[in-house]
C-alpha cells in the first residue's frame, strides 16, 4: 500500500487573483497524517480554518466560472488550480496559507503550484492511503453536458470539448494520471475565456486580475497576444480543473472518468454522487481487514461483547467499517427518546457535545478492543485535544463517528475522530487512550 504524502518544508509565493484581482500571498507547510488539506485565512481573525472538503463548497451559482469553499464564514476561492497540483502529485497533507480570499492566478495553470510543491519537497508518512475505487458507474447529463465515471484501477480522464467556435471545436484528450504525466501535459495549460464573453465577465465582476498573459483569450482569429502551450491546451486544461474539483472527495480517486463538456458546477455534482456511492458502501459494510472477535457489521449486540457500557450509557447503534489498528466508522440515531433530552434544553433538544466526543470515543473503543489480545481490557481517557463543536446535532440526526489511529504503541493509542451529519462535520478531536486489563483497572 502507497504511503501518505505531505511536503517537507514550508515554502511561500505570491501573487494576483484572476477573479478578485487582490495581491495575495501564499504559504505551504507540511500536515500531520490524516489532517487532509486546510485552507488558513490569516488575514482574518483568529485565522479560521477551511477544509478542503465536499461539505464546504459554495453553490456555483453565487460564485462563477471558479471553485469556492466557505466555512464559518470565510471563504476561498479559485482553489481548482492549487487542488489539481496536489491531486497531481499525490499530496494527501498540507496546510495554506493565504492572507486573501482569492488563490494567486501565476500564469493561469498549476504549473507553478507543481513548483512550490518540488522546491518544498515531498515527504512520506507513516500512514497508509486512503483512496476510493469507483464500484458502480455514475452518469450525469445536462443540457448538452456529460460527465461520468466507470470503475478503474488507476484514475484514467478523458475529456471532449467543443464550443462554438473555430479554434474550440472537438477537442479530445485522454490520459492516465501519474505524478509524470500530469506535470509534463496537464500541469502548464491555462485557463481560457471566450474574446466575445470577456467584457460581460468583466460587468459581472470577474476577471478583475486577468490579463492576457495568465489567461488564454480566444479571438475570431485566434489566441490574443499569447501562443498555445499545446495545440489541445484547452481541453486539458479543462482535464486540470476537473482534477481539482474531484480532490474534494479528501482522498485520491480511482476511476476512468468521462467528460463531454462539463465545467465546474457538473463536476462538483459529480463529487455529491460520488459521495453517495461512497455511503451505500459504508451502508452495506465493508468487509474487516483484520480478524477481531466480531466480524463487521456490528449490530448492538455484537458491540455490546466488545465494549463495557450499556444502556444509557452505550451510545453507539452500529459499525459499519472497522480495520483493527487503523479505523472505525460508526452509526448514531439521535432520536427524541434519548435519555439527556428533558434534562439538557428541554425547550430546545440539542445532544450534549460531551457524549458525541463520548460516543467517537465508544467507535475507538470497539476498534481497539475488537481483537483477542485486547479481550477483557477497557480504553480510558487520558487526554483530549483539538476539540472542536461545529453545528448542533438534533432529534432524526444520523452521526456518522470516523475515528482513525495517529499513533499505537503497546498500552496507548491517539486517535483522531470526526462525527459528521450529511457529509458535514458537527464535532472533532483528537484522544489519548490507555489500553488497561481487567486487574489493573480495579486498583
Amino acid at each position: 500500500m502507497e504511503q501518505q504524502l505531505t511536503i517537507k518544508n514550508a515554502v511561500e509565493s505570491e501573487g494576483v487573483g484572476l477573479h478578485t484581482g487582490a495581491k495575495v500571498k501564499v504559504r505551504l507547510l507540511p500536515a500531520e497524517p490524516n489532517a487532509g488539506i486546510s485552507f488558513i485565512r490569516v488575514d482574518l481573525p483568529d485565522s479560521p480554518v477551511v477544509k478542503a472538503n465536499t461539505a464546504n463548497v459554495m453553490e456555483s451559482s453565487r460564485k462563477l466560472r471558479r471553485t469556492s469553499l466557505s466555512c464559518n464564514g470565510a471563504e476561498v476561492h479559485t482553489v481548482e488550480h492549487i487542488l489539481s497540483a496536489l491531486s497531481g502529485m499525490m499530496i494527501d497533507n498540507i496546510k495554506v496559507e493565504i492572507n486573501g480570499p482569492e488563490l494567486p492566478g501565476f500564469d493561469g495553470s498549476a504549473l507553478p503550484f507543481v513548483e512550490l510543491i518540488k522546491k518544498a519537497g515531498i515527504q512520506s508518512q507513516p500512514e497508509h492511503k486512503r483512496t476510493f475505487t469507483v464500484k458502480d458507474p455514475i452518469w450525469l447529463e445536462e443540457n448538452d453536458t456529460v460527465l461520468a465515471i466507470l470503475p478503474d484501477s488507476e484514475l484514467k480522464i478523458s475529456y471532449m470539448l467543443s464550443y462554438d467556435h473555430p479554434l474550440l471545436r472537438s477537442q479530445y484528450v485522454s490520459v492516465v494520471i501519474t505524478p509524470e504525466t500530469y506535470e509534463k501535459e496537464i500541469a502548464p495549460t491555462r485557463t481560457f475565456c471566450l474574446e466575445a464573453e470577456a467584457e460581460e465577465l468583466r460587468r459581472q465582476g470577474l476577471g478583475k486580475g486577468a490579463n492576457f498573459e495568465n489567461t488564454l483569450v480566444v479571438g475570431k482569429d485566434g489566441v490574443v497576444k499569447n501562443k498555445l502551450r499545446f495545440s489541445d491546451e484547452f481541453a486539458r486544461h479543462k482535464v486540470s480543473d476537473l482534477m481539482g474539483d474531484l480532490y474534494l472527495l479528501g482522498m485520491p480517486l480511482k476511476g476512468h472518468v468521462i467528460a463531454v463538456k462539463s465545467g465546474h458546477p457538473l463536476n462538483v455534482r459529480l463529487l455529491q454522487k460520488i459521495r453517495q456511492q461512497q455511503e451505500r458502501m459504508r451502508a452495506g459494510a465493508m468487509e474487516s481487514k483484520g480478524p477481531g472477535i466480531v466480524g463487521t457489521p456490528l449490530d448492538i449486540n455484537d458491540i455490546k461483547k466488545i465494549l463495557p457500557h450499556r444502556y444509557p450509557f452505550l451510545l453507539i447503534d452500529r459499525v459499519i467499517e472497522l480495520e483493527d489498528d487503523k479505523r472505525a466508522v460508526g452509526i448514531k440515531n439521535v432520536t427524541m427518546n434519548e435519555f439527556y433530552f428533558p434534562g439538557h434544553f428541554p425547550n430546545m433538544p440539542i445532544m450534549p457535545g460531551v457524549l458525541i466526543m463520548e460516543a467517537l470515543a465508544q467507535v475507538a473503543g470497539v476498534m481497539m478492543l475488537n481483537k483477542r489480545e485486547n479481550l477483557g481490557k477497557y480504553a480510558f481517557f487520558m487526554s483530549m485535544d483539538k476539540v472542536k463543536f461545529r453545528k448542533a446535532v438534533v432529534p432524526g440526526d444520523q452521526l456518522v463517528l470516523e475515528t482513525e489511529v495517529l499513533k499505537l504503541r503497546s498500552k496507548t493509542v491517539q486517535v483522531k475522530a470526526v462525527a459528521s451529519v450529511d457529509g458535514k462535520i458537527v464535532a472533532e478531536g483528537e484522544f489519548m487512550f490507555a489500553l488497561v486489563g481487567g486487574e489493573e483497572a480495579s486498583e
